[in-house]
């Protein structure tokens, strides 16, 4: 005879309910505070595919003013839920605040002028994108410790210490750093959701020419089966090549083949702004924990 191994326990109402309860709720008080000081549009921003090995890195921007309600029911930071939670809030976010844009900076922008100055870059190509909807945003809400938007000042000689600086007709609005704003902060989780539904889509559609590095599941990231991929093939044209990519003992020379157009890096125009309007509604079973796909 068998004995039975330990139970599981079931989950009860009560357990379900408490979980909920932890999970952080974004809110638009750290927004509201700062528009009742007199600014008219105020940002969140944030970042995705930062520490990917290959595709772009992508900034989402989602504009508010005083008239914006709470967020849809749902919106929380994109590491925190499934892929099919956050793609069924695309449909109410692409109706939520005064504007909306993700901006990208593909592998070549990256190995060109580094990640920071290629972040700049994409978060400047999402402001100018609603900038041209709405009129110039006042301040920008960015997730982290480190002001990736603003241009760094001249050194001594009158010269910038990356290679991006904004366009002079489209100014920085003023940046202000909120540590986990993307748990926190509505406008910054909501940037947060669609900058990451767009580079995943990015990175399945181009893994159809690349099925090796397996970027439909990975994102791009560094999965067992993307390394693999790594030491066999070596890079495609999609990955970083000025990185130490693992796997490989020198950064190669980049030369690159066809596979990734700045062109292709944007959305659909046909998508904007409202995406699909047919998607599931969002349930409590749509939370998950961090994988490495989903790394920021």
């Amino acid at each position: 005879m068998t004995s039975a191994g330990p139970e599981t326990p079931a989950r009860t109402p009560v357990r379900v309910a408490r979980r909920a309860a932890a999970r952080p709720t974004p809110h638009l008080r750290h927004e509201r505070a700062l528009l009742r000081t007199g600014l008219r549009l105020v940002a969140g921003m944030d970042e995705v595919g930062r520490g990917s090995l290959a595709g772009p890195v992508s900034v989402g921007v989602v504009v508010v003013d005083l008239s914006t309600r709470s967020a849809p029911r749902g919106v929380a930071d994109s590491k925190l839920l499934t892929p099919a939670a956050r793609r069924a809030l695309l449909p109410a976010l692409g109706r939520w605040g005064v504007a909306r844009a993700v901006g990208h900076a593909s592998p070549d922008e990256i190995d060109e002028r580094g990640i920071v100055a290629a972040l700049r870059l994409a978060g400047t190509r999402a402001l100018r994108a609603v900038v041209d909807v709405v009129g110039p945003v006042d301040a920008v809400v960015l997730d982290g410790s480190h002001d990736w938007l603003t241009p760094p000042a001249p050194d001594l000689f009158g010269t910038q210490d990356d290679l991006f600086e904004p366009p002079r007709d489209l100014p920085v609005p003023l940046v202000h750093l909120k540590v986990k704003a993307d748990r926190s902060c509505a406008s910054v989780a909501a940037a947060s959701v669609l900058a990451k539904c767009e580079r995943d889509a990015l990175m399945v559609r181009h893994a159809a020419a690349h099925p090796a590095y397996r970027w439909d599941e990975n994102k791009g990231y560094a999965s067992p089966e993307h390394l693999a991929a790594l030491r066999e093939h070596g890079p495609s044209p999609l990955h970083r090549r000025s990185w130490r990519l693992p796997g490989l003992q020198e950064p190669p020379v980049a030369t690159r083949g066809p596979g990734w157009e700045v062109g292709a890096l944007l959305p659909d125009p046909g998508r904007a702004p409202g995406w699909r309007d047919d998607a599931a509604p969002v349930s409590p079973e749509g939370w998950a924990s961090a994988a490495p796909d989903d790394e920021g």
